[in-house]
């Protein structure tokens, strides 16, 4: 068996739980890859591998990545374009994703070597705005948003060629249910099961008391135009990566991605603790 270790730095202090981790892994019997980029931080007693990422990811079983939720998300997509499951260590405050403590290490370890685990598959949601010939991924969810915090937005949803309803906000959150505790959680909308086959659209600080979050089937094709009277540009974006503006008039559309992204689990209800531990008793 072969993993490969993605840390964050900015978490991993020194590298120091990266480096327990590989020796753990190694104490296993499994081969450890790593990104050439962090080849000066080891030495050959380490017994790490070192190649670029596309073809230590090609090689690799599985990936682990270091650091938080953040961390992961970073790497989801990548992964999940290759097909490879991912288990996340937990540097960060929340663990949402990243689900592996580092107290927890030595026994998770010892489970994934000896195949004592399940894979969970999540969705991904797929962004397009063709008149901008932009394309993105998300794991968490696609925002769309003024350029300007001055006066809200007006836009239009439609779903599957019908018009569903019109708002006036800050901003709409199109969110997977992994997605579904996070910036769309906190705009007020709903917590979803992970297996869920749903997507969820919430608007963000709606000027109206009948602008409620609504859940959509994953196979739904939805639109959301920025309406010709908008006096500025709105702005898209996947996983807060990079943004594609929309002028007034322009179209955000949003699918379910025919590619997933498989978790590395220890428990069927991981998320359903996740949420009980780090979300109602925080």
């Amino acid at each position: 068996m072969s993993v490969l270790l993605i840390p964050n730095r900015g978490k991993d202090a020194g590298l120091s739980v990266t480096r327990h981790t590989a020796a753990l892994l190694r104490r296993q019997g499994i081969s450890v890859l790593m990104p050439d980029e962090f080849a000066g931080d080891f030495t050959s007693r380490d017994g790490i591998i070192f190649l670029s990422l596309d073809r230590a990811v090609g090689v690799a079983e599985q990936v682990l990545t270091i650091g938080g939720d953040g961390t992961l998300l970073r790497a989801g997509i990548f992964c999940a374009e290759h097909d490879r499951p991912v288990l996340g260590i937990n540097l960060g405050r929340t663990g949402f994703l990243a689900t592996c403590e580092v107290a927890e290490l030595d026994t998770k370890l010892a489970r994934l070597a000896a195949g004592d685990y399940t894979l969970t598959t999540r969705s991904l949601l797929e962004a397009s705005v063709p008149s901008r010939n932009w394309r993105a991924i998300a794991m968490n969810d696609v925002v769309l948003f003024g350029r300007t915090r001055i006066h809200p937005m007006d836009y239009k949803l439609i779903c599957d060629g019908t018009f569903v309803s019109r708002y006036r906000s800050d901003g709409l959150i199109a969110a997977t249910p992994t997605g579904s505790t996070a910036y769309s959680f906190s705009a007020g909308g709903p917590v979803l099961d992970a297996s869920a086959p749903v997507m969820v659209l919430t608007p963000v600080c709606a000027h109206s008391v009948h602008a409620v979050p609504v859940v959509f089937g994953a196979d739904r094709h939805i639109t959301i135009v920025a309406e010709q009277e908008n006096r500025d540009t709105v702005c898209a974006c996947a996983d807060s990566g990079p943004q594609c503006e929309l002028a007034p008039g322009e179209s955000l559309h949003i699918t379910t991605s025919p590619k997933k992204l498989r978790l590395i689990t220890f428990d069927p209800a991981e998320q359903l603790s996740a949420i009980e531990s780090k979300l109602i008793r925080r």
